[in-house]
């Protein structure tokens, strides 16, 4: 796998990380004993970015990093967390300095560590990035040597692009697949320029894009796929990025007869992605062993031909543009 740099960081990492949110809750049932088995086989793999947040379970997902980490010993990877969402309701004034401080000792304590390597803002409202004094309480923090770098996890490109004005962002968490185009219009670029690490996340559209799913598919009931399918529970562009599931089901089978030989639809998503210089790593998840080798091995595939990448645009400005493109 390919290292690429932590943005200012100088810090290189795997261009394929561990997204750990469904191994903490809201993606259906969740076995304990394969995610820890998930986690060892990619770090066996070579991998070593995980992206976390303190509410994935109440804190079952940092919890259980901290078990496999100490379990392993030696260096430890690079491990992303994130911070907000444990707000009743989301307001500027709630990310106050205790607030702020609160949230990052719990993650501290659920991670074993003394110092965070990144806690990112975990998709604040549209206005706190319109206010310096948050970002300042961060910086803070980091002189007091409670976190190495601070970032934000973002919904929208407008935040995005704000938030790469303050000088001590990171890096910037954002959706970004074959269903989600618009990051790479212009804010890929600012963030190359301004040395801003990003993290493409929702890389397979909560599984979309991994093909597997059909008309008659069911989640289970503590699945957001099934209980935020319109956005009930926060944001429904992080559920299928947005995308009305059947219409995603049809896109989905136009891209099948792009999938190289040998690989995956899901691995084909992933390499996709990393066609664009401009992302540092992408963070599928996965639930057990297969699906995390089956993440890291998308970095093996050749690069994609222009005829490919060509053919993906055409669907989603076909069948995805509408649903999707000026809303996020």
């Amino acid at each position: 796998m390919q290292a690429r740099v932590f943005g200012r960081t100088g810090r290189r990492v795997g261009e394929i990380g561990f997204g750990a949110w469904a191994i903490g809750a809201a993606w259906g049932e969740v076995d304990d004993t394969e995610s820890v088995a998930a986690l060892h086989a990619a770090l066996d793999a070579g991998l070593d970015f995980i992206d976390t947040a303190d509410v994935y379970g109440d804190g079952h997902s940092e919890r259980l990093i901290a078990r496999v980490l100490k379990e392993r010993g030696g260096q430890r990877p690079f491990v992303a967390t994130k911070a907000g969402r444990r707000l009743p309701q989301q307001t500027v004034e709630g990310y106050s300095a205790d607030n702020l401080e609160g949230w990052i000792d719990r993650s501290l304590r659920n991670l074993e560590t003394d110092c965070l390597d990144l806690v990112q803002l975990h998709c604040p409202p549209t206005d706190a990035y319109y206010h310096p004094e948050l970002f300042e309480r961060m910086e803070r923090l980091v002189e007091r040597g409670k976190l190495r770098n601070y970032g934000v996890s973002v919904e929208r490109v407008e935040e995005a692009l704000k938030a790469i004005e303050y000088p001590g962002v990171a890096s910037v968490q954002i959706i970004y697949n074959m269903f989600r185009l618009r990051p790479a219009e212009l804010f890929f670029r600012e963030a190359k320029r301004r040395e801003v690490a990003v993290i493409a996340r929702v890389p397979l559209a909560s599984g979309l894009l991994s093909g597997k799913f059909g008309r008659d598919t069911k989640f289970a009931a503590d699945d957001h796929r099934q209980f935020n399918r319109h956005g009930e529970a926060f944001d429904v562009g992080e559920t299928f990025s947005g995308v009305p599931y059947e219409v995603g089901l049809a896109a989905v089978e136009k891209l099948r007869p792009l999938v190289p030989e040998g690989a995956t639809l899901a691995q084909l998503a992933l390499r996709w992605i990393l066609m664009d210089e401009a992302v540092t790593v992408v963070i599928p998840g996965a639930r057990n062993v297969a699906q995390a080798l089956g993440n890291i091995a998308a970095a093996a595939l050749p690069a994609l031909p222009q005829a490919t990448m060509d053919a993906v645009a055409r669907v989603y400005e076909a069948d995805i543009r509408p649903h999707v493109h000026q809303r996020w």
